[in-house]
């Protein structure tokens, strides 16, 4: 597997990966995460990549994953506010977003997740929403903490907010 920037022409099978990620996510449990809202919008998507902040896991000649990524100090806004708990540290660090999967390559959550470790200098945050177990379990085994709870401006379900140093 290889991690590269999605390109503009990738848009198509990237959204095809999130189709595949909402249904997998209804059908286990968390119908409301992406699903009411069709999230994320193609829009979105197109941005992230004129901003270079979209990637794509690649194994042969299959995407088989797709997520955002960027890094630098205070650079996700949702997180400036966190409750029931605190973040570990507060120098920089990289922030993932968006991960899915098409289901056909095992290990692509862990192989983007360790990737934007590596990336991020060893200081990365996540999170997720509370019915997304597969998710909460995928960082656990990861090695992320859970460190409080946060909410994006996208809805109003609470988001749990991990942190990884290293």
């Amino acid at each position: 597997m290889e991690i590269r920037h999605s390109t503009i022409e990738d848009i198509h099978l990237i959204m095809e990966l999130y189709q595949h990620a909402r249904q997998f996510m209804k059908e286990h449990g968390n119908p409301n995460q992406w699903g009411p809202t069709n999230w994320p919008p193609e829009e979105l998507i197109r941005s992230d990549i004129a901003d270079g902040n979209s990637y794509v896991c690649v194994c042969g000649e299959q995407i088989a994953g797709t997520f955002f990524y960027c890094q630098g100090e205070d650079i996700e806004p949702a997180y400036r506010v966190i409750e029931d708990g605190a973040w570990l540290d507060d120098s920089p660090y990289g922030v993932v977003h968006r991960v899915a999967a098409n289901g056909s390559v095992k290990g692509v959550g862990s192989f983007c997740l360790e990737w934007a470790f590596r990336q991020s200098g060893g200081h990365l945050r996540i999170d997720t929403h509370g019915d997304n177990l597969v998710m909460q379990n995928l960082l656990k085994k990861c090695g992320f903490v859970r460190c409080g709870t946060i909410y994006v401006e996208e809805d109003s379900y609470p988001r749990l907010a991990y942190e990884k140093l290293g």
